[in-house]
């Protein structure tokens, strides 16, 4: 590796209209054919100096130099045209075009004002196999894993001349299995030459990949270091300001009667496909239940079910032995059921309404804040001023639009809204998804307060360190079927947790059946 940086911005200020600074003389460099890691708090600016770096955004002050040159950069275009690719954490994929398509769109061959299709799969393939990436290219995208269709991104930014490589939370929903096949090939690429900013809140990986670290803490930079000099503990401590207890520490369980029976349950997924067939368990008091499953195989069905957002088709969902069917989402909240959603942007909160709104969407209407129709605005204030300081909710007042708050804070307004009404149960699906270290923590030690605290917990998450050190006992989700059930979590490893996962392993009926307590 030389010595000379191949990317270097310089002093990088982004300052939006309503005045929110987002990056503060940002100063960021990396070398050729190195792995950098970019690491903050969400709102800590990560995003924001990359879109500016993928020509997405552009700097109010500051520079860009690439091998000594200046560049200026007006759009994503403009930076691909100098080697720089970018991988959003949402991949930004045709479902229902193949592979090739999706790789080649924009930059067709052509033969005779047609599409060659020939040229393009024979450059697909060279591509693929030149960075060793087994996949078909004739695969629609929408029947890819997503491990799969995260190389399918890859790939289409290698094939226009990435050098430079962006991976925005790139293992956020990948088995273990699958994430050890990323790294296997972007130490390929490395060794190749490629330069590598990987963006991630697993510190873990970051330890295990990367060369070099650079830590952003409220939009300034607070550090470039060798991966190797620092702990996960060092680099929680860069980002936060402050000491961040990674290792979670558990009381012994007190199981009570059970909470909620799933039987025979079967949900259609999107498009008629089902999305989960005869599937039962139990969830008692007291207790974390976790749902560990590639992502697709039943776990958004199954927790939109149980919160009244999805029909069921058959089967039963009973809390305390008294069926939620044909209820309203209103009428199974007031029966003792909590939800944190997978996307909190559409379906946890109101963006353009405020923090107080939001915290009251679930209780306006009950008659501690409610009187004849006018609200008691006075109460509403105590309570949601109470909500923000004991939730730890970084905002001005209750009056901020949610919209304006960074991803942990956002979610703290959920978790805040759904375990401040004494649940008999609560649902988190993917809770700690795109959010920081320091707020990771919060959520898992209120998760753990719920239980201790004699509340049913059931848990679904794509992060299998978070399932295996939370969860009490666990059931595995795969093609929407039940694969596995352990009865505690102590001696699971995230290998093996993988392989019931993949489908490479299943457990026997009888053996599934101890997910039933009855």
């Amino acid at each position: 590796m030389s010595n000379q940086p191949i990317l270097v911005m310089e002093n990088i200020t982004k300052v939006y209209g309503n005045g929110f600074v987002a990056n503060k003389d940002v100063n960021f460099s990396v070398q050729a054919g190195e792995i950098h890691a970019l690491v903050g708090e969400n709102g800590a600016g990560k995003s924001t100096l990359m879109k500016i770096l993928f020509g997405e955004e552009k700097a109010d002050f500051g520079r860009i130099l690439l091998r000594g040159e200046e560049l200026h950069l007006t759009n994503p275009m403009s930076a691909i045209r100098q080697g720089i690719g970018m991988v959003h954490q949402h991949f930004m994929l045709a479902p229902s075009l193949t592979v090739v398509e999706n790789i080649i769109m924009g930059m067709e061959p052509q033969k005779f004002g047609f599409i060659d299709r020939e040229a393009a799969e024979k450059a697909c393939r060279e591509v693929a196999e030149k960075y060793n990436f087994q996949i078909d290219i004739n695969k629609r995208v929408e029947q890819l894993s997503v491990g799969m269709k995260q190389k399918v991104e890859i790939l289409k930014a290698l094939i226009r001349g990435a050098q430079i490589l962006i991976l925005d939370e790139p293992t956020a929903v990948l088995t273990p299995q699958e994430t050890e096949e990323l790294f296997a090939q972007l130490l390929k690429l490395k060794s190749d030459g490629h330069t590598i900013i990987f963006i991630s809140h697993k510190l873990k990986e970051v330890k295990q990949l990367c060369d070099k670290i650079t830590v952003l803490r409220r939009g300034r930079s607070v550090g470039e270091h060798p991966v190797n000099d620092l702990t996960e503990e060092d680099i929680s401590r860069l980002m936060v300001g402050r000491d961040v207890i990674l290792k979670i520490d558990k009381a012994p369980i007190r199981l009570g009667e059970t909470v909620l029976k799933i039987r025979d349950l079967l949900v259609q997924g999107d498009s008629g496909k089902k999305g989960l067939q005869s599937v039962s368990f139990d969830v008692r008091k007291g207790e974390i239940l976790g749902v560990a499953g590639i992502e697709g195989n039943g776990q958004r069905e199954l927790a939109d079910a149980i919160g009244g957002l999805l029909e069921f088709q058959s089967g039963e969902i009973l809390l305390n032995n008294k069926s939620i069917k044909g209820k309203t989402i209103r009428e199974i909240r007031e029966n003792g059921i909590s939800h944190v959603p997978e996307d909190r942007m559409i379906f946890g909160v109101s963006q353009e309404n405020s923090v107080m709104e939001n915290l009251i969407s679930d209780r306006f209407y009950k008659k501690d804040y409610n009187r004849f129709g006018l609200l008691n605005f006075k109460k509403i204030k105590k309570m949601v001023a109470e909500l923000i300081k004991t939730y730890l909710i970084k905002c001005d007042d209750g009056e901020q639009q949610v919209r304006m708050l960074s991803g942990g804070n956002i979610q703290k307004v959920v978790v805040a809204r759904e375990c401040s009404q004494n649940p008999q149960m609560v649902v988190f699906n993917q809770p700690t998804r795109g959010i920081d270290v320091g707020a990771i923590e919060f959520v898992h030690k209120r998760i753990l307060q719920l239980r201790d605290t004699g509340t049913a917990v059931l848990l679904i998450s794509a992060d299998l360190n978070e399932i295996l050190e939370l969860s009490d006992s666990l059931i595995v989700l795969c093609e929407g079927k039940i694969a596995a059930y352990f009865k505690d979590t102590k001696d699971m490893t995230e290998t093996e947790l993988g392989e019931y996962m993949l489908g490479i392993k299943r457990m026997t009926e009888e053996e599934i059946g101890g997910a039933v307590h009855e």
